[in-house]
């Protein structure tokens, strides 16, 4: 029997690297997956990553409509829904100088989406006597980062929200969690920094195991949290970060080296 054997489990995100490979653990312990991202040209890929086991699903996650027929998808393909996973994201970040569309269009993406989403989903979880919920939140939710604003106050909404929510559902036997990664190799990575040696050597500034997290590692992670292994773990944030929080202001003593005392 593998851990996720015959159930069944919604992810946003999937075109990342990170929904691919949380599609990919919970497969390989026999469950069935429901991918969806806004890249219709990524349902190759993620068919791939899917084996046959669910489906991958196009569509704005912005609209209601496509989050109930994301819900029904799962409830047609494995007659019922398990466990949730919002890892949708946008980058964008203007600073002080976003406008309130700016604004709203993050906060739609990254955190109302996957409060309306768990929402449409509670009454499938409660149908199978509890589940699990996992929103994909960030170290940025944590710290401070100089150059970022808007996407940091959306996964700081993620956390909370996991929070609250982890004691609203819990008499329902419904866990809710983050997971908070640091950075992680991921295709907005790859377009900022180009190769992995180069996008690795900048980790290692901030983070102690010295490169970036693979996105394996990250849904290892959010499969723990699905799991009955963590069975009394909710309203908690794991963080995968490779040692990002731990650090404090002197980080990994480049202030010394930079300016040594006398």
């Amino acid at each position: 029997m593998g851990r996720f054997d015959k159930r069944v489990f919604v992810v946003t995100g999937g075109a990342s690297l990170i929904g691919l490979a949380v599609a990919r653990t919970i497969v390989a312990g026999g469950g069935t997956v429901v991918l969806s991202d806004a890249a219709a040209a990524a349902a190759a890929e993620a068919n791939e990553a899917l084996q046959g086991a669910g489906a991958y699903l196009a569509g704005d996650i912005t609209d209601d409509s496509f989050l109930d027929r994301l819900v029904a998808t799962a409830v047609e393909v494995g007659g019922g829904i398990d466990g949730v996973v919002s890892a949708a994201a946008i980058f964008d970040d203007q600073l002080f100088a976003a406008t309130r569309q700016d604004w709203l269009r993050a906060l739609d993406i990254n955190l109302v989406s996957a409060a309306l989403l768990s929402q449409k989903t509670i009454p499938h979880l409660i149908e199978r006597g509890g589940g699990a919920i996992v929103y994909v939140a960030s170290v940025s939710g944590h710290r401070a980062q100089p150059n970022r604003m808007v996407y940091p106050v959306t996964k700081a909404g993620l956390i909370m929200l996991a929070r609250t929510g982890a004691t609203q559902l819990a008499p329902h036997r419904i866990r809710v969690n983050t997971v908070s990664p640091g950075w992680t190799w991921s295709r907005n990575i790859a377009r900022r920094y180009g190769s992995r040696e180069r996008a690795d050597a900048f980790a290692a500034e901030f983070q102690s195991l010295g490169r970036l997290a693979e996105p394996e590692e990250i849904a290892s992670a959010i499969a723990f949290l699905l799991s009955d292994e963590a069975s009394f773990i909710t309203g908690t944030d794991i963080a995968v970060d490779g040692g990002y929080t731990a650090l404090g202001p002197e980080a990994l003593g480049q202030p010394q080296k930079k300016f040594p005392t006398r």
